[in-house]
């Protein structure tokens, strides 16, 4: 794959039906806490929503789909519930990466996964070697990811390989070193759970994505829902710094 260009170098082609969704699943543990269950059965139950929407996407024709599964402050929460979270990652590999080969999707799981243990490491591995050949939607997983994290070793990869430009570095210097550069940066944004924000989640790339934020906890998360946000996104106006005006062919 090649390297995309960021928005505020080029302006990107405003299609109807975004070309990449990225996506933070919040909610789950309240979804179990409603219905008096552990939390960890919201997060079981998170696990079907995002076989429902990689369905949604892919009849959509969405060439890109990045979920923000675990960040790198979730560590903080108790280690009962983390503990279930690597072993639910470990499942669901296991589980549904045949199934993803057989309808051609390729799978991108990125963020730091030095604190993983060996076994999960090797079952990421395994598991992004069969598909990626496939050439349907591209589904990535942010798995101890950080936007912070993703900028910084960036900046360290980028200087270690080309020191001589040091103090004239652009922005085409360093997008070939941050974690998605196979994939152009996203057009929609969804935050499920009543959260407005985006904590820590593809900082650099987010700069000119619409934010779409609803109070649908993840679980909850159905095609109509989804179809809401992408009505919300059809709606806006993207100008990319223009005036309405110059826009070529201004929505309706």
């Amino acid at each position: 794959m090649g390297f995309f260009t960021s928005a505020t170098q080029t302006i990107p082609t405003a299609a109807e039906i975004p070309k990449h969704i990225a996506v933070i699943m919040d909610g789950n543990g309240r979804w179990a806490r409603k219905r008096f269950l552990p939390r960890v059965a919201g997060h079981k139950r998170g696990v079907e929503t995002v076989r429902d929407l990689v369905k949604y996407c892919v009849t959509l024709k969405v060439e890109y789909l990045t979920l923000f599964a675990f960040s790198s402050e979730n560590w903080r929460r108790p280690t009962e519930e983390v503990s279930y979270l690597m072993g639910l990652f470990m499942h669901a590999l296991k589980r549904e990466v045949a199934k993803l080969h057989q309808n051609n999707i390729k799978l991108i799981m990125i963020g730091d996964h030095s604190r993983f243990d060996a076994e999960l490491v090797a079952q990421i591995e395994a598991s992004e070697q069969l598909t990626a050949s496939n050439t349907g939607l591209v589904l990535t997983i942010a798995a101890n990811y950080g936007g912070r994290w993703d900028v910084l070793q960036a900046v360290n990869k980028m200087q270690l390989a080309t020191p001589q430009l040091t103090g004239f570095y652009r922005e085409d210097h360093l997008t070939p070193y941050l974690s998605m550069s196979y994939a152009p940066e996203p057009d929609l944004f969804i935050r499920t759970g009543g959260e407005t924000r985006i904590s820590n989640f593809l900082l650099w790339q987010l700069a000119y994505t619409e934010l779409y934020f609803t109070d649908t906890l993840w679980p909850d998360f159905n095609e109509v829902a989804f179809n809401l946000a992408i009505q919300s996104y059809q709606n806006r106006e993207r100008r990319f710094g223009r005036t309405s005006e110059q826009l070529v062919e201004p929505k309706a």
